[in-house]
């Protein structure tokens, strides 16, 4: 039984856990996670993120600095966020500032108190309080990250001008909106700052495989530029995707299945670095369900419970093997974010983070097993292979057989600001 099981695991050099033939392995790496607390606990929260997280095989995940209230754009606010999450991660949580036009001064701070790095919106955030930086503000946020070792992700898209008449519940629509040169042309512009600065630069959820030629001569000209996809870019193909299923609407869109196997290729290759959930959740009226319009629906995918599986499900069918599940779902993020010498590897000196599953088991997503705070996903009803049993944080199991530990025992990890770009 349960209680039995966290008795044991309260003096875990004595532990026996006999797992059969399921894999155990690292724990999931998840550094896009949007938690929304303080502020927007209607949508998400620490509790139900870390516990989805637990459910998931993931031990760590770094948080956003949107779409919470305040968001963590100055020190003050990035206290008051690490405040409001003490005592209700079950799983290890690390935190990402972010850049805005004017808050240069609040970068250092930031950095010295421990923040994983910044994210900053080439185009709209979707919130008011988080607004998008001009080619300006990149300029004076890269002077005053020069030489701190930090990382700076980028939201990679441009506003492009043009009108959209079509209708606004097909979701065709909705694609027309946000094309693929409106990452080309930010990636463009981010991998000039990256070989200008040498700043570390990192793309987050990259939808489309025409910047990746950018990404490469860039890297070759000696940018240190990283990128990630994630898993609904990967699983979901713009072709399924039904009139007025506003459940499926993210920023940058899912897009055509030719493109999807173009990611897949990049990651085989290795010009695509990691794999993350993007998780930001909302709450179900913002998804205008009742109407299905995909321009006025919110633009996210909750997924943070089920990335392994939907991961494997797809990456097994193309050879990819269990080593890759581990350098892409988490030593790559954790070295990103500089957690390597702590997260990611079965070795010694190192967090004992297991996420233990069975790659061959099916199961189905269903609501009743859904732990994010809100369950709408475009996931619902589908069938995966990878089941996870369980996971250990630090050696501390945090979730067995579809239960919790009875209290959360995750950690906040700050960073050491002088572990830099070298390692990369």
């Amino acid at each position: 039984c349960w209680r039995q099981i966290a008795l044991m695991c309260s003096g875990f050099r004595k532990l026996v856990l006999d797992v059969g033939d399921s894999v155990v392995m690292p724990g999931l790496v998840d550094s896009h996670v949007h938690v929304n607390e303080p502020g927007r606990t209607m949508w998400e929260g620490f509790w139900t993120a870390t516990r989805a997280a637990a459910a998931g095989g993931v031990t760590t995940i770094v948080d956003m600095p949107l779409n919470s209230v305040p968001p963590t754009t100055t020190l003050a606010n990035f206290q008051e966020k690490l405040r409001e999450a003490m005592g209700k991660c079950f799983v290890d949580t690390a935190f990402w500032g972010g850049v805005i036009p004017g808050n240069e001064l609040e970068l250092q701070p930031m950095v010295r108190a421990g923040v994983a790095g910044f994210k900053c919106f080439m185009i709209h955030s979707g919130v008011d309080e988080f607004p998008h930086v001009t080619d300006g503000d990149l300029h004076t946020a890269m002077r005053h990250l020069q030489g701190t070792g930090t990382v700076l992700l980028f939201h990679a898209e441009k506003e492009v001008f043009g009108s959209i008449f079509s209708d606004p519940c097909q979701y065709s629509t909705f694609l027309q909106s946000r094309p693929d040169v409106m990452e080309t042309e930010a990636i463009r512009i981010v991998t000039q700052l990256c070989l200008q600065y040498q700043v570390r630069c990192h793309i987050v959820h990259l939808s489309s495989a025409e910047p990746l030629k950018l990404i490469r001569e860039a890297r070759e000209a000696g940018a240190p530029v990283t990128v990630e996809t994630t898993h609904h870019y990967l699983s979901l193909r713009a072709e399924d995707i039904p009139a007025g299923a506003t459940q499926f609407k993210c920023c940058p869109p899912i897009r055509s299945s030719a493109n999807q196997e173009e990611l897949w290729s990049a990651l085989k290759a290795g010009d695509i670095d990691m794999v993350v959930s993007d998780h930001s959740p909302c709450t179900p009226d913002l998804k205008r369900l009742e109407t299905g319009d995909f321009t006025q629906a919110w633009g996210g995918i909750s997924s943070l419970q089920f990335g392994l599986p939907l991961f494997w499900t797809s990456a097994c069918r193309r050879g990819f093997a269990l080593p890759d599940v581990v350098r892409l779902l988490s030593h790559n993020p954790a070295q990103m974010c500089r957690l390597d010498h702590l997260k990611s590897r079965l070795a010694p000196g190192f967090d004992a983070d297991l996420a233990i599953w069975d790659p061959e088991r099916e199961f189905e997503i269903i609501e009743e097993n859904i732990h994010h705070r809100n369950k709408l996903t475009p996931y619902l009803g589908m069938k995966l292979q990878g089941a996870v049993r369980g996971t250990l944080v630090r050696g501390q199991l945090v979730f067995w057989e579809g239960q919790f530990s009875p209290e959360p025992l995750g950690q906040h990890l700050l960073i050491h600001q002088k572990r830099n770009q070298a390692q990369l």
